[in-house]
């Protein structure tokens, strides 16, 4: 790597360090600051990298395994990078027996997923099928950015994802 190309890294680490003490400053460097830190760093970076864990745990004077352990056992933190829009499928019972898996080939194949890949490489979407939403009444259910799409279809859902796209255009 040429001189100018490590510095530029390293000014870029440093940024990125600078930007989760604000964040640790904004709350405090306590412990029972933690889940409110960790929220705010998945909030910057859709996820929770290694080395920011690691910087967390460091700044708080807390052992990395008890960071860790608090990230992992919250299913509202994530270690692998999230799209910027997220689709749950249910899979639960009623949406299981009322024929999700057409639903979820539907979303698969609109977002070019292969099978076992849960986020598209351009990091726009994520697809996670959730073990209940509590929609039973609306199954199969999806959720998508938080709004609740029920009794769906593969025609459904994919009209749903064009107006997803639709409104991220008129955003732009």
């Amino acid at each position: 790597m040429s001189p100018t190309a490590t510095a530029e890294a390293g000014s870029k680490a440093r940024r990125k360090f600078d930007k989760i003490q604000a964040i640790i400053q904004e709350y405090g460097a306590t412990e029972s600051a933690l889940i409110p830190i960790l929220q705010k760093v998945q909030a910057e970076y859709r996820y929770l990298p290694e080395e920011i864990l690691t910087f967390v745990a460091t700044a708080l004077d807390l052992p990395p395994a008890t960071v860790y352990g608090v990230a992992t056992f919250y299913a509202q933190f994530s270690l692998e990078p999230k799209g910027k829009h997220i689709v749950r499928v249910c899979d639960g019972t009623a949406c299981h027996v009322r024929k999700n898996q057409g639903v979820i080939s539907a979303i698969q194949k609109k977002l070019g997923l292969k099978d076992g890949q849960k986020t598209t490489p351009d990091m726009r979407y994520t697809l996670e099928i959730v073990s209940c939403i509590g929609a039973c009444a609306l199954a199969p259910a999806v959720v998508i950015d938080g709004k609740v799409h029920g009794q769906m279809t593969p025609e459904k859902v994919n009209t749903a994802l064009d107006a997803v796209e639709a409104a991220e255009k008129v955003e732009v």
